[in-house]
């Protein structure tokens, strides 16, 4: 079982994937935000085809992939709407959105090497464990895919291309191979049911804000979380959690957020972020401070967004309602009618995902994949923070016995 465990390569991880949204790195962040608000995904790939050019090196990647082999079409990085909302959050971008949102999208990408890498269907899982290890957040794959002569004529420029020289990608994140491992838990035993505790993988380097605060105070913060694929704790002024404001929840929202973000205290930030759009008094507070400001760029577009929105006092729908509720350790009351300014996407509240120190490493992967994050916060009883588990921080853990497998 464990030889065939180490026999798998990414194909197999594939499986089902869907082919990757792209976007041109000529594309502008309006063109980003326009791709995000009508796609399934938080992120939307972004890539550099030159067809005309080859390099006189044949670039390869650290995986093997040539440039040769696809034409020069690389995915140089991936975008998301908290990129957006964290750009639009610059003073000089505030006062002019319209103009921030014509910049090219490259302006967006961070400025870190190899946070998407390109790599061949025969990777092996031990290969792709170890490139995650080293700082990727996604490997990029290609699919097999069947194109009739006609599709491939009928192909067009723009600037969501998701075909690149007859090929189609998808990729592959820390969720998809921890999934992958859950698959077959049973082979890493006694190891699962070890506390996060006894196993050591309770980082304490935490990124946190408090209630009263800025929110803007957090912008580097939330910008740094997205890239370390964690959050940011919202605490009281003694360290005990209240909940936090999370990239993967930005993500859903659209982005005049940005002013949000700007005018709002942290713990009024989550309010307006939470589960079903942001509540008309948090609205008009917005609105009254934007204008106290003189951000008149965008307090006209906000209040555009808003008024085609709608906003509704009701409560959420029966569905929305029966959506599993995050593990809180502060309950939360009040809940609003989706804005049609968010996706459609779901969206998670702004309650902290939270496990204890002596719960089992496969309960907390469980958890954190239940909810679709890549963490989960450690609090004692009490409620006050001890620290935080990542995906990451799990796999090192499997990374160590597959080595002994092998």
């Amino acid at each position: 079982m464990a030889v065939r465990l180490l026999s798998h390569e990414l194909s197999d991880l594939c499986l089902g994937k869907p082919a990757l949204r792209s976007l041109s790195i000529t594309s502008t962040i309006a063109d980003a935000v326009e791709v995000l608000k009508t796609s399934d995904e938080s992120f939307v790939s972004v890539w550099s085809c030159n067809h005309k050019a080859k390099t006189a090196s044949g670039f390869e990647s650290a995986a093997g992939f040539s440039d040769d082999d696809d034409d020069e079409c690389r995915c140089v990085g991936k975008v998301c709407m908290v990129d957006v909302i964290c750009y639009l959050c610059k003073d000089e971008k505030l006062v002019l959105p319209s103009v921030a949102l014509k910049e090219p999208v490259s302006v967006l990408l961070p400025k870190i090497p190899d946070l998407v890498m390109h790599v061949e269907p025969s990777c092996s899982l031990l290969e792709a464990v170890d490139l995650i290890l080293q700082g990727a957040q996604n490997l990029v794959v290609p699919i097999k895919t069947k194109l009739s002569n006609k599709r491939k004529q009928q192909q067009k420029p723009s600037p969501t291309v998701t075909i690149h020289r007859g090929r189609e990608f998808c990729w592959l994140t820390q969720e998809d191979v921890i999934r992958f491992l859950l698959s077959s838990i049973g082979l890493f035993s006694p190891i699962p049911a070890f506390s996060i505790d006894s196993l050591g993988i309770i980082n304490p380097d935490i990124l946190t804000i408090e209630y009263h605060s800025p929110a803007s105070a957090a912008t580097g913060a939330i910008s740094r979380a997205l890239v370390d694929q964690t959050s940011v704790a919202v605490v009281d002024s003694e360290g005990t959690l209240i909940g936090e404001i999370s990239p993967f929840t930005l993500a859903c929202c659209d982005e005049t957020v940005a002013a949000a973000l700007k005018t709002l205290s942290s713990g009024d930030l989550m309010a307006y972020i939470d589960c079903g759009g942001p509540p008309e008094d948090l609205v008009r507070v917005v609105t009254a401070r934007l204008k106290e400001r003189n951000l008149n760029g965008m307090l006209e577009h906000f209040t555009m967004s808003m008024s085609s929105g709608g906003f509704s006092s009701a409560s959420s729908s029966s569905d929305e309602e029966s959506m599993t509720a995050p593990v809180s350790p502060l309950p939360r009351s009040g809940r609003h009618s989706r804005s049609m300014s968010y996706s459609a996407r779901m969206v998670r509240r702004a309650e902290a995902i939270v496990c204890h120190p002596k719960s089992s490493l496969v309960a907390v992967m469980i958890q954190a994949i239940a909810h679709r994050v890549n963490y989960v916060w450690v609090i004692e009883d009490d409620c006050s923070l001890v620290g935080i588990v990542t995906f990451s921080d799990m796999l090192k853990v499997f990374r160590e016995h597959l080595e002994t497998m092998a």
